[in-house]
């Protein structure tokens, strides 16, 4: 690992294996199994509505969630302007749209660019941008996650299947209780004639944590 690969301040570590959610055919997290029991019997004793569960999750992900941070996404790649006040102020900027809240109370937008890759974690628990992107996944809240990213970055993205040249510096962003990131990815080429709702469409909530490009 070179030098520029490890340099850090006390919130962010350049240049981590972890259960990751990609569909690779591997059995449900254990999280997930017993999420799964606790609603089955739940339900079955009559504490629990499965209908109502079912609403509480789709509001998360139509609502609070990654399609939230995908439209501001969207909106930075098309609007330089509201770029720039995302950048300076990721919480005011996305008020703007109506989305964030009182449990972030700061979020600092970090911009991918061909040299330089961004990466998301919190070493100490899983403080996470939610109000943004929904609930954290499974993944990101573990152990594996949380201290492998910081000490090898380069080999957890490529074992993700995330490749980077050894010329892109990696960024690794540990998030606290009261600073919470957001990674804006790289406008893929070939998108200048897509609106902003098709650019939406195709911002995708790894690519948004870092552990991912469009």
């Amino acid at each position: 690992m070179s030098a520029n690969d490890h340099d850090h301040d006390h919130h962010h570590h350049d240049d981590h294996h972890h259960d990751h959610d990609h569909d690779h055919g591997v059995e449900k997290p254990w999280q997930a199994v017993r999420t799964e029991a606790m609603e089955a019997l739940l339900s079955e004793l009559g504490v629990v509505d499965s209908d109502r569960v079912d609403e509480i999750v789709s509001y998360y992900e139509e609502k609070i969630g990654p399609k939230s941070g995908a439209r501001v996404v969207a909106k930075a790649w098309t609007d330089p302007a509201f770029k720039s006040r995302l950048l300076a102020n990721g919480l005011e900027a996305c008020a703007e749209l109506g989305l964030g809240g009182p449990e972030t109370e700061y979020l600092h937008v970090v911009e991918n660019s061909p040299t330089v890759h961004n990466v998301i974690v919190c070493t100490l628990c899983s403080c996470y941008p939610w109000t943004i992107l929904g609930l954290p996944p499974a993944w990101y809240k573990s152990s594996a996650y949380r201290s492998r990213l910081v000490r090898e970055p380069r080999r957890v993205l490529s074992e993700l299947g995330l490749a980077l040249d050894e010329k892109v510096k990696i960024q690794v962003w540990d998030s606290v209780s009261e600073i919470r990131y957001l990674v804006l990815p790289e406008r893929p080429a070939g998108t200048d004639a897509m609106t902003e709702d098709e650019l939406a469409a195709i911002v995708t909530r790894d690519s948004m944590i870092g552990v991912a490009r469009l």
